[in-house]
């Protein structure tokens, strides 16, 4: 009986724990797509010297293509992020810890994103960009793999099949940013047109997943 007690208030601090975990990332995500609509240009800062929104766009465009991607990853990112989340039911220490360094990853992505705007794009930046988003990515999928070994923390209504599909999306998306680090030493708009190679990585994983059933 006490045994049953002490797992029961077990599982609820872990339940109360994941909704605090949740709390965390949401927050940092906002901040994140809040840093990255304030790298576009605006009048009233210090190097704002257009007079007519044509040559603005025109001497930004760059920097628009660059925080257009820079949301989108964030996006994919953040809809992964609440997929997962979705199909948990409690979290524990280790899991939370992988969740703080993937938001560290996240951070860090918002460090290249701004080097990328405030030194102008380069393969450089572009290779950082593309490998602090492989590490958020790689961080999401070593969290799902921990979460969904033995079971231990997904949600009882998860299917084996749910989980599995899960985990090949959390895969493709670190593994199509690895894709995207060469390709930006060869130029901006392959590297920029790379990042489509997603669906493509997703296909390949699905079919090495059924071929290997």
């Amino acid at each position: 009986m006490k045994e049953t007690v002490e797992g029961l208030a077990k599982l609820e601090r872990e339940s109360r724990q994941l909704r605090r975990l949740e709390v965390l990332i949401d927050v940092i995500f906002a901040i994140v797509i809040w840093r990255i609509f304030i790298l576009i240009p605006r009048p009233g800062t210090s190097n704002w010297h257009w007079d007519a929104i044509g040559p603005f766009l025109s001497a930004n465009v760059l920097t628009f293509v660059l925080v257009a991607l820079a949301i989108v990853i964030v996006i994919i990112y953040w809809l992964q992020n609440n997929a997962l989340f979705n199909n948990l039911d409690r979290t524990d220490s280790r899991h939370t810890a992988i969740s703080i360094v993937q938001i560290f990853f996240l951070l860090c992505f918002l460090l290249s994103i701004r080097l990328g705007v405030v030194l102008e794009a380069s393969a450089g930046t572009r290779a950082f960009e593309s490998s602090t988003a492989a590490l958020v990515g790689i961080a999401s999928a070593w969290g799902w793999s921990y979460a969904i070994k033995n079971r231990r923390l997904v949600s009882p209504d998860l299917t084996d099949q749910e989980a599995g599909d899960l985990q090949i999306r959390f895969l493709a998306e670190p593994i199509t940013a690895l894709i995207t680090i060469p390709c930006a030493f060869i130029g901006p708009w392959i590297w920029e047109v790379s990042w489509l190679s997603y669906p493509l990585i997703v296909f390949i994983l699905k079919r090495r997943k059924k071929a290997g059933k």
